[in-house]
C-alpha cells in the first residue's frame, strides 16, 4: 500500500504565486482528495486512494509518494532483459507494480523505449472497472500521446515501442519490433493551469489595464528540477545532431518561451519561476532576462503571472539538450537625474521608480 503523497510547498506553483489557478493535481485526482489553497495543496487522507496520479501530474515535483519511486523502477528495469509493469488494482503479476499506469509519465516511458528494453504495460483493459478509472485512463492516453510525440521527434532512430498486454509476453513476443499502440493525433496545449486557453485569452482581453502583481503575491523558494525533466534531457537527443522538434503538449514537461513587445520589466516572471529556467543577468550598463530551456518544466507560472501578457509559448520547439541560455529581452540601463542611480525601464525616463514614487507621494500629501 502506497503512502499518501507528501506535499512540498515551496515547489508548488500556487505557493510561488498566490493568485495562481494551477489545478493539475486536483484535476488528476479521481477521488477529490486534493484541496487547493493560495499556499498550495493538501491531501485529504480519508479520501486518498494512493493512485499517485497527482504526483505524476505535478510539473514542479511538489507532490512525492514515498513508496512510488520511478527512478528506482528504472534502475531495476535496465538490469533486465525484458520488463513488465502492472497497475496494483489489476492484480497482475509483473516486474514492477505501480498504483496506476496513468502515473507513468511520458519521459519515463520514452526512456524505456529509447533503451530498446522490451517493456509491457498490464492492466489498461481494466480501467473501466477501476476506482481510478476515468481519470487514470485519461492520463494514460495523454502520456501515450506525449510519448508518441517524442518517438516521432527521435526518428529515424528506432525505439522499441512499449506493448500493451493483458499478460506478460514471452521473450519472443517481447522482442517483436512493432508498436502495439501510438496515437497519431497532435494537439496544442489546450489547458493552462486548469483553465482552457481560450478562456484565459478572453479573461485577459476583458481587462482594460494590466495591474502590477503585488510583491506579497510572489513567494520565494529554492529552485528544483524534477526527475521527469531530467529524464527528458536524456531522451531528447539525436545522434545525427538534427533538432529534436516536438509540438507543445500537456504531457511533456517543457515549453519554449518568448517575450513580445510591451514588457514592463517588472521581473515577476523571473521571481515566480520554480526551477530557474528564467534568470536575470545584470552589469553596470545592461540588464537582460534569459531563458534556459533545459530547466523549464512547462508549469506555465510565468505565463500566468505576466500582467501585460507579453510572454508567449511556441507551438513547436527544439528539445535538444544542453542548449545555451537564450536572451528574451535586453535593455540598456538608464541613470536617474535625481539620485544618480542606474535603473531599468522599458521606456526612456529621467527618474528611477523610487524617486518617481517619492515625488508622487510628496505631491499627494502636500499638493
Amino acid at each position: 500500500m502506497l503512502a499518501t503523497p507528501e506535499f512540498h510547498a515551496t515547489r508548488c506553483v500556487r505557493y510561488r504565486f498566490r493568485y495562481s489557478e494551477c489545478s493539475r493535481c486536483a484535476d488528476a485526482c479521481p477521488h477529490e482528495a486534493v484541496a487547493l489553497t493560495d499556499v498550495g495543496a493538501a491531501i485529504t487522507i480519508d479520501k486518498c486512494r494512493n493512485c499517485a496520479l497527482c504526483v505524476s501530474a505535478c510539473r514542479t515535483g511538489a507532490l512525492v509518494a514515498a513508496n512510488y519511486k520511478p527512478i528506482d523502477m528504472l534502475r531495476q528495469a535496465i538490469k533486465s532483459e525484458q520488463f513488465s509493469i502492472a497497475c496494483a488494482p489489476s492484480g497482475f503479476a509483473a516486474d514492477a507494480i505501480v498504483p496506476c499506469l496513468g502515473a507513468l509519465d511520458a519521459s519515463l516511458l520514452a526512456y524505456l523505449e529509447k533503451r530498446r528494453l522490451p517493456t509491457t504495460l498490464l492492466g489498461t483493459a481494466l480501467c473501466t472497472d477501476c476506482a481510478h478509472g476515468a481519470k487514470g485512463a485519461a492520463q494514460i492516453e495523454i502520456n501515450l500521446e506525449a510519448l508518441d510525440e517524442l518517438r516521432t521527434a527521435a526518428a529515424p532512430a528506432e525505439w522499441l515501442p512499449i506493448r500493451i498486454g493483458s499478460e506478460v509476453p514471452t521473450q519472443t513476443e517481447a522482442q517483436a519490433d512493432k508498436p502495439s499502440f501510438g496515437s497519431s493525433r497532435r494537439h496544442l496545449f489546450r489547458r493552462l493551469l486548469g483553465r482552457g486557453v481560450d478562456e484565459v485569452i478572453a479573461t485577459v482581453e476583458a481587462k482594460p489595464k494590466a495591474e502590477p502583481i503585488p510583491d506579497k503575491a510572489i513567494r520565494a523558494g529554492a529552485y528544483a528540477l524534477t526527475e521527469q525533466r531530467e529524464l527528458l534531457q536524456i531522451v531528447a537527443g539525436r545522434k545525427d545532431g538534427l533538432p529534436f522538434r516536438v509540438d507543445i503538449h500537456e504531457g511533456l514537461p517543457a515549453l519554449e518561451i518568448s517575450i513580445n513587445p510591451g514588457c514592463t520589466v517588472c521581473e515577476a516572471c523571473f521571481r515566480v519561476c520554480p526551477t530557474g529556467a528564467l534568470s536575470i543577468t545584470e552589469n553596470p550598463g545592461d540588464w537582460a532576462i534569459s531563458f534556459q530551456r533545459d530547466r523549464c518544466v512547462g508549469c506555465a507560472a510565468c505565463l500566468e503571472v505576466c500582467q501585460p501578457r507579453v510572454l508567449d509559448a511556441a507551438a513547436s520547439f527544439d528539445l535538444t539538450p544542453d542548449q545555451p541560455a537564450r536572451p528574451l529581452i535586453s535593455l540598456g540601463k538608464q541613470r536617474c537625474n535625481r539620485c544618480d542611480r542606474f535603473f531599468v525601464s522599458a521606456q526612456p525616463a529621467e527618474t528611477c521608480p523610487v524617486c518617481s514614487d517619492d515625488q508622487e507621494a510628496f505631491t499627494a500629501i502636500f499638493g
